[in-house]
């Protein structure tokens, strides 16, 4: 018997019958057969080929079957409720649909050329299975798939289908249609989504598998999901899932669970946002930073469990974080199930991930590290900000071409990572920003041939033998500290650029391996076996080896400790510029005397830039500075063949300060033979791109 506001079967057909002829609905299809009546009626439906049933306004409960060889359309502006299981097929003239299982050992499903849809909820009408029990689905399943049973009637929704079973699982086949499919909350089915173009929206109320062991999902149109319950993703050995829709939550309590198997990947390219408008039918939320906002009751608090899967949000196509949110309003936890889990993001634009990745269950995200590692692919244009501190213990790669920012610079979004874990470690190929605003970060186990850049107020230092990476290094604004041997002799460039950049290099001092150069301050001494460019203040003592270098730029290198020099002295960048007076080469502000010299410029020695002969001296300024004071000009043009005499030998011995005449032809002879034998201007360690020993 059926069971509906029309009580007996007789009056509630007759009733049926008089408003279906008022309202004149659509006529069926020559050929279609119109079983309204019988439904109406709660007499079972033998199908024999195409049929049709319109559902009258309001609700009509059917406690019969369908069954036999056909298609159902359901039609009309009410709902239809199925109460028992009915079984049926399309007519095996057209049933094309080849299912195959593959796999060997770790079977799996595949489905390929699909039958055409036997079910078909037409737009306006709603049809639902089951009442709240655990009967009412329209299914065939003769494949005897493993682990879950394969609907072979597939479904068009262009309506509503509304799912009402209650504690068992079931399949819908492979679905289409741009309807709405919808899962009623705490009922406790297990809907197992297999594939289909279906292209509209999933109200998913309890709990939905999009993806097994035994099948991979493929829906790759669906709109939206309105996610209520738990969406849970998991593949074969092997596959990649993609899910490309939006997720949105309306109430406390939903997540998206993740899992995977050996060699398998699930990405997902859209976001896991909160609604708050829109109903069923088309979740929305009508100010995005909401999402960040924590709301009334945190009935915006969403997350997702990665449970030892390889995960990609984004597939290099957009810059919309999946999981937009602060740790008041998403949680996010990297558990390990069977291996750890990865986590890649992979964006071609800026994101900002607000929330700590943790490996806690649920909501309580901190309670435990978290069990994986994190990728910030080598997309272009992919520029991920950790705007809070993370806490899952491994490895976080930054692939070349990438960009990972710890900290988004502003209060209340200072980043970091869990330094303590026994496999932390930071292996930067792409660039590495220091942006904290208040928060202090501390970074050890860093290699890779990456840059690395402080560019935030707070300052960050660096830990241990483990400080290995080869990129260059970059100052902008706050303090970058080495401690406990950690070292930046690997580092292809030391860069200070700004006056307000300070790089504190501790009781161990700083070794130049490289080059140094910029505007900011060394705290700590420096010892220079590379190139070291003015303008740079070093808070400390200066040694300059035989192997070094200092490069005159437009200021002088300054010292507040003592000096001891070696080395070469590129006067390059001072002989293109108009001839002053004097030069300061080093600022010495400290008490002590400038000991040592450069290679071949003694005290007094001469050094020509340009048409201005200058000589150097250890003692100027107030005691102890490098200045060049200038002591003739000359304007003769340089004959044809020779060396300009800006490029000749630029200096002489201390002893050439004589000027007795008896001795000058030899001299001069002597220097134009050296202007025919060496090259005018000498690089004398090649390879390092430097303008030459003294180079004017």
């Amino acid at each position: 018997m059926r069971s509906h506001t029309h009580k007996t079967a007789a009056a509630a057909g007759a009733l049926a019958a008089v408003a279906l002829l008022v309202t004149a609905p659509p006529a069926a299809a020559a050929g279609t057969r119109d079983a309204t009546a019988d439904v109406l009626a709660g007499r079972d439906v033998t199908l024999s080929g195409d049929t049709v049933v319109t559902v009258p306004s309001g609700t009509t409960t059917y406690d019969g079957v369908f069954r036999g060889e056909g298609t159902l359309t359901v039609r009309g502006s009410g709902t239809l409720i199925l109460t028992r299981n009915s079984d049926f097929t399309l007519p095996k003239s057209r049933q094309r649909q080849k299912v195959s299982i593959q796999g060997g050992n770790h079977p799996y499903v595949t489905t390929t050329d699909p039958d055409a849809p036997a079910i078909t909820v037409a737009r306006g009408a709603t049809l639902q299975y089951g009442n709240g029990g655990s009967t009412g689905l329209i299914g065939h399943f003769p494949y005897g798939t493993p682990q879950f049973a394969l609907n072979q009637d597939n479904i068009r929704v262009d309506g509503t289908l509304r799912l009402a079973l209650k504690n068992t699982a079931y399949n819908l086949g492979t679905i289409s249609g741009s309807g709405l499919i919808t899962q009623p909350r705490f009922l406790w089915g297990t809907w197992d989504l297999t594939s289909g173009s279906f292209s509209g929206v999933i109200d998913n109320g309890t709990q939905a598998n999009a993806g097994r062991p035994e099948f991979a999902t493929r829906l790759p149109h669906v709109r939206k999901v309105l996610n209520q319950g738990t969406w849970t993703v998991d593949t074969p050995l092997g596959q990649t899932v993609t899910m490309g829709m939006d997720f949105y939550q309306r109430e406390y309590g939903s997540d998206i669970n993740i899992q995977s198997r050996p060699g398998s990947k699930v990405v997902l390219t859209g976001q896991y946002s909160w609604s708050n408008q829109g109903g069923d039918t088309d979740p929305s939320l009508s100010d995005p930073s909401l999402n960040w906002t924590p709301a009334r009751k945190n009935v915006n608090k969403r997350g997702t469990n990665i449970k030892g899967a390889n995960v990609r949000w984004g597939d290099g196509t957009t810059h919309r974080i999946f999981m937009p949110g602060t740790a008041k309003t998403v949680y996010i936890n990297l558990l390990a199930a069977r291996s750890r889990s990865l986590l890649t993001f992979d964006y071609n634009g800026p994101v900002t991930l607000g929330a700590p990745i943790g490996g806690g269950r649920f909501h309580d995200t901190l309670s435990a590290p978290g069990a994986g590692d994190v990728v910030i692919a080598g997309t272009r244009g992919n520029d991920v900000t950790f705007a809070a501190v993370q806490y899952y213990d491994g490895s976080t790669t930054v692939e070349k071409g990438a960009v990972l920012r710890l900290g988004s610079g502003r209060s209340g979004g200072d980043g970091g990572l869990y330094t303590a874990g026994s496999l932390y470690k930071v292996v930067n190929n792409g660039s590495l920003v220091l942006n904290n605003a208040g928060k202090a970060l501390t970074l050890s186990r860093l290699s890779g041939s990456g840059s690395l850049t402080q560019s935030g107020t707070a300052s960050t230092t660096l830990t241990g033998s483990g400080v290995t990476y080869t990129g260059a290094t970059t100052v902008k604004k706050g303090t970058l500290a080495l401690r406990q041997g950690a070292t930046l002799k690997r580092s292809k460039a030391i860069r200070l650029t700004t006056s307000g950049a300070r790089l504190d290099v501790g009781t161990a001092g700083l070794r130049v391996a490289t080059t140094l150069s910029g505007k900011g301050t060394v705290k700590g001494s420096v010892t220079n076996n590379g190139v070291v460019a003015g303008g740079i203040t070093v808070s400390g003592n200066y040694a300059q080896s035989a192997q070094g270098e200092l490069v005159l730029r437009d200021k002088p290198l300054k010292v507040t400790g003592t000096v001891r020099l070696a080395g070469d002295l590129d006067l390059a960048a001072a002989g293109t510029e108009p001839a002053r007076e004097t030069i300061t080469v080093l600022n010495h502000t400290g008490s002590s005397k400038t000991g040592g010299a450069f290679t071949g410029l003694k005290e007094g020695a001469r050094v020509k830039l340009a048409d201005t002969t200058y000589r150097i001296s250890y003692r100027a300024g107030d005691g102890n500075d490098v200045v060049l004071t200038a002591i003739a000009a000359t304007k003769s043009p340089t004959p044809t063949g020779t060396s300009s005499s800006a490029a000749l030998a630029t200096r002489t011995a201390g002893a050439a300060e004589d000027d007795r005449l008896s001795w000058w032809p030899y001299a001069l002879g002597l220097g134009l033979l050296g202007g025919l034998a060496v090259p005018a201007t000498r690089n004398r360690r090649g390879g390092r791109g430097r303008g030459g020993r003294h180079a004017a």
